[in-house]
């Protein structure tokens, strides 16, 4: 068989099923949609791509300092609680609150790999098992930023569920630069250049998604534009000259932060997906309490095949 890698931006995926599945009770009158859509995710994106390798990749840390000290707005606005010396509190819905738990006790059961890193997001913990998988790999994930890793040599693609899971659209080169007008390996400096208000990155202010992109096709990356401001003989225009120059110091600092890692120190060894549930009595006993027979039926059904 060959192998395939599958990579899951975890909470892109529950958020989505959460806000796109109506309310379904457990006994105990908790909503579990969010539990129950991303099972029927999984199963639904195992059957179709048939990989031999599945992470569910977490946010163990969803708004690093490392990335808050070099832009303070990063993700600022979706803070909740802000307390000096404790980690910042991201604004989650109640219901779905208490749903993350029951998520990693579900995949801990089936023995699907959960992986995290402290100190770095999901998107870092797939940078880095995305590069030198040895293996064909999808990313999935809501998240546009993840263009980055697109590597048709390497054989990386992004399941991008941006209108759905059921309407995902793969991501390959050709796709990225049919869409936006640049190669994926400059999307990284494309994100910089253009911003995203979602992540509190203001981007440079003026310049839109069609400047950036004629600046990096004309340029190539961000140091051969930045370059060109600074060469009095280049054929830059006044007006985009003076809006990088104004951004210089956001320049300096936001490649580093819209960069995903991918050298994080992290284990690969138990990614296997598996055939059988890990723990057969505590998955029982979790789909009792959670009402969660249908989709994980589905899921071993598929698992199984």
């Amino acid at each position: 068989m060959t192998q395939r890698l599958l990579l899951l931006d975890t909470a892109s995926l529950y958020f989505r099923a959460y806000f796109g599945s109506p309310e379904i009770l457990a006994p105990d009158g908790t909503n579990v949609n969010a539990v129950r859509g991303l099972l029927g995710y999984i199963a639904q994106l195992t059957d179709q791509y048939r990989p031999t390798h599945l992470a569910c990749c977490w946010d163990e840390d969803w708004r690093p300092q490392w990335r808050v000290d070099l832009i303070p707005t990063y993700k600022a606005h979706r803070v909740v609680e802000e307390v000096v010396g404790a980690p910042d509190v991201e604004e989650v819905p109640d219901p779905l609150e208490l749903q993350v738990p029951v998520i990693r006790e579900v995949l801990e059961a089936f023995g699907i790999a959960v992986v995290g890193a402290p100190g770095y997001e999901a998107d870092d913990v797939i940078g880095t098992l995305a590069t030198g998988a040895g293996m064909p790999v999808d990313v999935v994930t809501g998240d546009r930023d993840l263009f980055q890793l697109v590597d048709d040599a390497a054989g990386v693609r992004v399941l991008y569920v941006g209108k759905g899971v059921g309407r995902h659209e793969r991501v390959d080169e050709a796709w990225v630069v049919e869409k936006y007008g640049v190669r994926a390996d400059q999307y990284a400096d494309f994100a910089t250049l253009r911003g995203d208000a979602s992540d509190g990155l203001p981007g440079v202010k003026g310049v839109g998604e069609k400047t950036a992109a004629s600046m990096l096709q004309k340029y190539g990356d961000l140091a051969g534009i930045v370059a060109a401001v600074e060469d009095p003989a280049s054929d830059l225009g006044p007006g985009p000259r003076m809006k990088i120059r104004a951004a210089a110091d956001y320049l300096a600092v936001a490649p580093r932060v819209v960069a995903v890692a991918r050298d994080i120190d992290l284990p690969r060894e138990h990614l296997a997906l598996p055939r059988t549930p890990a723990d057969p009595d505590v998955l029982a006993a979790l789909v009792e309490r959670w009402s969660l027979s249908s989709p994980v039926e589905r899921l071993l059904g598929v698992l199984a095949s």
